[in-house]
């Protein structure tokens, strides 16, 4: 394209909706009209833009973006936006607009076997040529991928996408939250990018080793269903034989197990791995089993058939990635990605002449809570390198205590060990706790509560039947739910915001983010820039915080390594 048509004279940032077909074209909306480009010149054009104007490119969803191929700086993600500023995960175009115009989403027409055969699609009145129905609902046909299918459909299809994020950064603008919603809006558009972005590159693997390792605890790749029902057979004997009359005992039942342990003295409420962990030498059972359960998870999830369904040629794992789960907004990933073992950590390797660059934010929820709630006795305390050593001289404890107690606060314990330290935490930061009491009493009541950064997080009504106990039990689960959500809800929105500045740095090189873990970023890049990659996630880091949370005073830390596999990074 050489010319910029209707993108003349756009200023940097100022929105451009696109809709793209690869068998139709590329539409693009702005305030000074449309037009459609042939797809033989679609990304060219996108790409030429991008350099030239550098708008904020706006969308249905990162479906769009990842059609397009081309790598762009920002964009308006409506799905994304809808999800902040609705809860939870469904974000289709029909329940987006539904949403914006206060109508039920279950009241959104849908299409059956018969109305795909009838003309008009089964719509309610109205022409069909207008993607808006009498009723004010999209029209079906349109939704279930009728927009594609001319020219001037392209072109409304933009258009309304430039509407519905019109009445999106209205709704942004009204909200009274302790962040910047709009700010959030654009780094969750942003991270649906990059969760385009994670699903297209993958993250390297040395196959090799994964194989080797793979087999290190679940023996070699059986080569028939015998086979491997033999191999299962032979991880079950390792634990059976110490259980003395035990052999029928179903491993993968867990009723079954409590009662081979309870046989062998162990009274135990549950058989999870952390309830045994403390009992490790206590008797050979104990070992065996909690070393079955490593390999048991390895055979079933992360075996010879992981590999093979999600590893490519190029020896790139990949899973599909969303930049927001349903609850408080963390990114998400299929095919293991977001649990991968620690033992198969060494199979994650950067290519020969790469490295990978990994930073683990330190003490994040915590420091998140003292950013949002403003105490400014908690804030002092983030000035450290361990926040909890001041909490604990603060409150006359030892440090083990004193993180215990931080921790219960945000989770929402209030007995055990940790009672006497959280009685301690009221007094010596009481507008910290006064936050969490009070996403805590919201969550009680079943009122659906905001992050910081403006996301809904919806609570869940008691059931209509529920007994006085079950209704106290269901409350105070949803305040335990709320005041987690509320900090770590907010931890999600600064890690996001994070990741996209990190992106945005990066660029102009060859580095690519290609793992975010929940507080960690992964980084492949070559080792010749590995001090510089590492430095600019530094300062991204302090650029981010500023941005999500200006004049809080709160400093965020973080571990940086350069590594050649991931598990060289944990101590």
């Amino acid at each position: 394209m050489t010319e910029l048509g209707v993108l003349a004279g756009l200023s940097p940032g100022e929105l451009a909706a696109v809709a793209y077909s690869p068998e139709v074209g590329l539409a693009i909306v702005t305030g000074r009209g449309a037009e459609v480009i042939d797809p033989a010149g679609a990304a060219a054009a996108v790409e030429a833009t991008e350099r030239a104007v550098g708008p904020r490119w706006l969308w249905w969803s990162n479906e769009t973006y990842a059609a397009l191929g081309v790598r762009v700086a920002r964009c308006w993600d409506l799905a994304a936006v809808h999800r902040l500023l609705f809860g939870g995960w469904p974000a289709d175009p029909a329940r987006i607009w539904a949403a914006l115009h206060d109508l039920p989403a279950a009241t959104a027409p849908g299409l059956g076997q018969l109305d795909l055969l009838a003309a008009g699609g089964g719509d309610s009145g109205g022409d069909a040529e207008d993607a808006v129905q009498p009723d004010g609902h999209l029209r079906p046909e349109w939704t279930s991928g009728g927009w594609a299918r001319s020219r001037p459909r392209l072109v409304a299809w933009a258009a309304l996408a430039r509407r519905a994020a019109a009445e999106q950064r209205r709704r942004l603008d009204a909200l009274t939250v302790g962040g910047d919603a709009v700010g959030t809006a654009y780094a969750e558009s942003a991270a649906e990018m990059l969760a385009a972005e994670l699903s297209a590159d993958g993250l390297p693997l040395d196959v090799t080793c994964a194989a080797e390792l793979i087999a290190s605890y679940v023996g070699a790749r059986p080569g028939s269903e015998a086979e491997a029902a033999a191999a299962r057979r032979h991880r079950d004997d390792a634990v059976l034989r110490h259980a003395d009359g035990s052999e029928s005992t179903d491993l993968r039942n867990p009723a079954q197990v409590r009662s081979m342990l309870g046989r062998l003295g162990f009274d135990l409420p549950d058989t999870r791995s952390w309830r045994l962990e403390p009992f490790r030498g206590a008797h050979p059972v104990i070992d065996e089993l909690l070393a079955w359960r490593k390999a048991e998870r390895i055979a079933t999830t992360y075996g010879y058939g992981w590999l093979e369904q999600n590893v490519g040629a190029d020896g790139r794992l990949r899973g599909a990635w969303s930049g927001s789960d349903g609850a408080a907004g963390r990114m998400t990933a299929s095919a293991g990605l977001h649990n991968l073992p620690a033992e198969l950590r060494p199979a994650v390797a950067a290519d020969a002449g790469w490295v990978l660059v990994r930073a683990d934010l330190g003490q994040i929820e915590p420091r998140v809570l003292a950013a949002i709630s403003g105490d400014r006795a908690f804030v002092r305390a983030t000035l450290e390198d361990d926040l909890y050593a001041p909490v604990a001289a603060r409150l006359g404890i030892d440090r083990a205590k004193a993180k215990v107690a931080v921790l219960a606060a945000m989770y929402g314990q209030t007995s055990g060990a940790a009672g006497e330290a959280l009685r301690g935490l009221e007094r010596a930061y009481p507008v910290a706790m006064r936050y969490l009491h009070a996403a805590r009493d919201a969550g009680r009541a079943g009122r659906d509560l905001r992050t910081h950064g403006g996301r809904l997080v919806r609570m869940w009504a008691t059931p209509a039947d529920a007994d006085e106990s079950a209704a106290r039990s269901a409350a105070a689960a949803r305040g335990r739910y709320a005041r987690n959500a509320a900090v770590q809800g907010a931890a999600a929105e600064l890690f996001k915001m994070w990741a996209v500045t990190v992106r945005a740095r990066t660029a102009e090189s060859p580095a690519r983010i290609v793992l975010c873990l929940h507080d960690e970023l992964l980084v492949h890049a070559p080792r010749a820039d590995a001090d510089h990659v590492a430095a600019l996630m530094r300062t991204a880091l302090d650029e981010a915080a500023a941005r999500w949370a200006p004049g809080s005073g709160v400093r965020f830390v973080a571990d940086l390594r350069v590594v050649e596999r991931w598990s060289e990074a944990k101590d």
